[in-house]
């Protein structure tokens, strides 16, 4: 296991992810880009007249939402900051939580474990390669006894 046991590396060289630990730090890291990008829209917000976003709650609600694409429309930034803060939400939020719904789906449903078919196929190679010593070293010796026959006679 690799020190920050965000992976280990098995017998053929396959990095295998905890995918527990990096779910955990993507929504750790989500909640946090939320967090804080929802206060820095409550502060650009607060000192606009007219801005739907009354409270940090505002705030933060603006965020989740435009992470996850819904975006109701009943709490809106009207400053600069707050639509750049909303914009970057989108595009981190978006990202994050596609990765951690693919990491679900890939380790629920198993659409794509090529890892199990890497070790079964790198497993298949190495008997092979053994198979194919054998018959080599099985060759060696009867092409020697086919020399010695055929010197014996001469």
């Amino acid at each position: 296991m690799e020190k920050s046991n965000l992976f280990n590396v098995d017998e053929f060289g396959v990095k295998n992810y905890n995918y527990g630990i990096l779910a955990l730090v993507s929504f750790s890291l989500f909640i946090l880009i939320n967090a804080v990008l929802g206060y820095v829209t409550f502060t650009a917000e607060s000192a606009a007249m007219g801005s739907p976003v009354k409270d940090y709650a505002d705030a933060f609600w603006l965020m989740l939402m435009s992470s996850t694409t819904i975006g109701f429309g009943d709490v809106y930034p009207i400053t600069l900051v707050g639509r750049i803060a909303v914009f970057i939400m989108f595009i981190l939020g978006v990202g994050i939580l596609g990765t951690v719904g693919a990491i679900f789906a890939n380790k629920i449903f198993g659409f794509a474990d090529t890892n199990i078919k890497n070790r079964e196929l790198r497993k298949q190679n190495e008997q092979i390669l053994q198979l194919n010593n054998k018959i080599y070293q099985k060759l060696t010796v009867l092409e020697t006894k086919l020399a010695a026959l055929d010197k014996a006679q001469k």
